[in-house]
């Protein structure tokens, strides 16, 4: 019986270069390629505006709340050789963490909140990164001037001009990087003594250290890296998705009306549209801080700035079209053509009509209660109870019975505190201490002894009994009351 071999596959070679597909007009980039540069246009308008008085407001309050000065002292001082956290008139210690803890997490959930309503106003218009990057880039436009003279320098030979134009830049980048990492460890350490300590050349090793390393880290994100930190390393871009929802407001390209893209033509004086609004003038994508086309929809890299929509507005000023081809939308209202009523498949009536706004909302309320609440009751003095294990309990005169204590006080304000110790929940039970006056931020071991009379003490024989160690802290301005646990130990 005669069977047939079936064929064996071949793989053809073909020469390097060939894909053996037909053409299909897809390109392939390597993940290796450079990308090239860019060079962002200077703009004007109301988005530009807006986040030139974010950066001077944020900048006013780093460079300057270090140098305000509170009762004699820095306003603002986290000092971590201490361990001891100046703000304003509160004096935090590292047992106090939960309060830092709690304020993040209301920071985190106003984030939240801030990008399910208006998606990346934060990155566009407060967060560090582009904050000194438009700082670096005003300082850029200083010395090169605006984007086609940058290109042109770029191309241009190395010679005097471009010599001092690209060294004044520079030189510029590294003192506002400089400054920066100063200022950074003067919220660490007296920024006052450090200044005196820079100009007599005393600064100490790890001042200098942090200061130079923050310094460098401000240079390389704000003037090499820049747009590469938003695209590649920041996290909130790529989950920003989760928080956004169909009503959430984000820069937007109106394709309804934009497309097809095309130039305008002048027929007679009068202007001929034969295509859509977009003239394609691509001046949108000039003036991007990280390089992308916002016609191509919302992307991860895409920072909220509005610089487009300014860029965009002008353009249609020019051509006499109406403004809001780029415009901030929401998802809903670009699917409707418009901003249509609310209750009409629009937007809500009102943001706490969204499920999510209200969790949110809801959750940052009870936090900050329970914050405001937290630092109300929190004492002036800190008071750990510890029995004196050597002298457990002992037979005084009168047959009464002494037990000793060792209290651990912690002054947690900046003012003294005169210290008063008694003892509540034992009937007949006395404590004996000295009196202490805590200096400012002071904490110190004191010795006390609490006796039982002997009456109660027979009464009581072989017991270990619960009681209260009571410490009351004045000051010239408030007092204050802690109770902490303890037992009295009664020998048989």
């Amino acid at each position: 019986m005669n069977t047939k071999t079936p064929a064996r596959p071949v793989i053809p070679i073909l020469p390097a270069g060939t894909t053996g597909e037909p053409d299909d007009g897809t390109q392939f980039v390597s993940m290796f390629q450079k990308q090239p540069d860019i060079y962002p246009r200077a703009v004007k308008g109301w988005f530009a505006a807006w986040r030139w008085t974010f950066v001077w407001l944020t900048q006013l309050l780093f460079y300057g709340l270090p140098w305000l000065q509170w009762d004699g002292r820095q306003a603002l001082l986290f000092d971590l050789e201490a361990q001891r956290f100046y703000i304003l008139g509160l004096l935090l210690y590292p047992q106090d963490l939960i309060f830092l803890a709690g304020l993040l997490v209301f920071c985190a959930l106003l984030l939240f909140v801030v990008t399910t309503l208006l998606g990346r106003v934060w990155c566009g218009f407060s967060c560090p990164q582009t904050v000194y990057t438009a700082w670096f880039m005003a300082l850029e436009r200083l010395f090169e001037g605006d984007r086609r003279h940058r290109l042109q320098l770029d191309q241009s030979p190395w010679g005097w001009g471009k010599l001092w134009r690209r060294g004044g830049k520079q030189l510029s980048w590294v003192l506002v990087s400089a400054w920066t990492g100063f200022t950074f460890v003067g919220w660490f350490s007296p920024v006052r003594e450090m200044g005196l300590d820079l100009l007599q050349g005393s600064v100490g090793f790890w001042d200098g250290f942090w200061a130079l390393f923050y310094g460098a880290f401000c240079y390389l994100n704000a003037g090499v890296l820049r747009e590469k930190v938003c695209l590649h390393m920041c996290p909130y871009g790529r989950f920003q998705g989760a928080l956004m929802d169909a009503d959430t407001l984000t820069v937007a390209y109106d394709a309804r009306r934009g497309e097809p893209r095309g130039a305008q033509r002048q027929t007679q004086g009068v202007v001929q549209a034969s295509a859509g609004s977009c003239i394609d003038c691509t001046v949108c994508v000039q003036v991007c801080p990280t390089g992308i086309d916002i016609r191509d929809g919302l992307q991860a890299a895409c920072i909220g700035c509005g610089l487009c929509i300014d860029a965009c507005d002008t353009v249609m000023d020019k051509i006499g079209q109406p403004r809001g081809l780029v415009r901030m939308a929401t998802e809903r209202q670009l699917a409707c053509g418009d901003a249509p009523a609310p209750g009409h498949g629009g937007a809500p009536a009102s943001p706490w009509a969204r499920q999510r706004v209200r969790v949110y909302g809801g959750l940052m309320a009870l936090l900050l209660g329970g914050l405001a609440w937290g630092l109300a009751v929190r004492p002036d003095v800190r008071v750990d109870v510890i029995r004196d294990r050597g002298v457990m309990a002992r037979a005084v005169e009168d047959g009464a019975i002494e037990n000793v204590y060792r209290l651990q006080l912690m002054n947690q304000t900046d003012v003294p505190q005169r210290i008063e110790v008694a003892v509540a929940g034992l009937p007949g039970a006395v404590a004996q201490a000295s009196a202490v006056t805590l200096g400012p931020v002071e904490d110190r071991q004191v010795h006390v002894s609490v006796r039982l009379t002997g009456a109660q003490a027979a009464r009581l024989a072989g017991q270990t009994l619960p009681l209260q160690v009571q410490v009351a802290s004045r000051s010239a301005e408030r007092s204050s009351l802690v109770s902490e646990a303890s037992t009295f130990i009664v020998p048989r």
